[in-house]
């Protein structure tokens, strides 16, 4: 018997010991040791996925519910995007006057990629890693709509951003089965060690964080209403 064969008899051996029938562990008796529960407060949780998005080269800004149409339009005339992608249940208020809106029914490759980028909601976001997930519901859309533009404008709402994984799969016990996870826009540094943008994604990534009424920053409140943004 070679080592090699030696040693993968010892791992399946002892595989075959830890679950033969009483020997196993149940999933309730699993020793969780790593932190699941943040002790970050609102503020700090923002602030720290702001920090997280930034250091990926996003653009991030902030809003109040009440301003958040005219927040949009900002970021979409600043970036001169003329002609963009929307998932079919976006908010009408968000779809600002002067923009080329192509609704997302079943719109193909062709014609996404000539679009100038896509505004989307999110589902949630992780600030330790400052990961924004999509669910692909309905002011989500498709998962291309999230991976073909060339730019991203992603809606967050404040009452959306935990502090850790753990946390996230603790909100959704069931996820869906698709779900996308976006650290930033799109990049790479597989080749030579350089780095390259927009390789399976958008290259440009922009964030509003929607705040609520009742939440406040350092010296300022944020005028909003409750609730769902938009």
């Amino acid at each position: 018997m070679t080592v090699a064969t030696s040693s993968r008899q010892s791992i399946l051996d002892r595989i075959r010991k830890a679950t033969a029938a009483g020997g196993g562990t149940g999933d309730d008796e699993l020793q969780r040791g790593y932190i699941r529960k943040g002790s970050l407060n609102e503020d700090e949780r923002i602030a720290l996925m702001t920090e997280r998005l930034r250091e990926y080269d996003a653009e991030v800004v902030e809003s109040g519910v009440a301003d958040l149409p005219a927040t949009i339009a900002a970021e979409l005339f600043a970036g001169g995007k003329k002609v963009l992608a929307a998932p079919q249940g976006l908010p009408a208020q968000w779809l600002a006057q002067g923009v080329n809106w192509r609704i997302d029914g079943n719109l193909d490759y062709a014609e996404l990629d000539g679009v100038e980028g896509v505004v989307t909601a999110a589902s949630a976001g992780i600030a330790e890693s400052g990961t924004i997930v999509l669910h692909h519901g309905p002011q989500e859309g498709r998962r291309v709509l999230s991976l073909l533009p060339d730019w991203h404008l992603c809606i967050l709402r404040a009452s959306q951003i935990v502090q850790t994984l753990p946390e996230y799969f603790a909100l959704y016990p069931h996820p869906p089965a698709l779900a996308t996870m976006l650290s930033g826009p799109s990049a790479t540094a597989d080749i030579e060690m350089t780095r390259i943008k927009g390789v399976h994604g958008p290259r440009f990534l922009h964030v509003v964080i929607v705040r609520d009424a009742a939440q406040t920053r350092t010296g300022a409140t944020s005028s909003a209403g409750a609730g769902q943004a938009g």
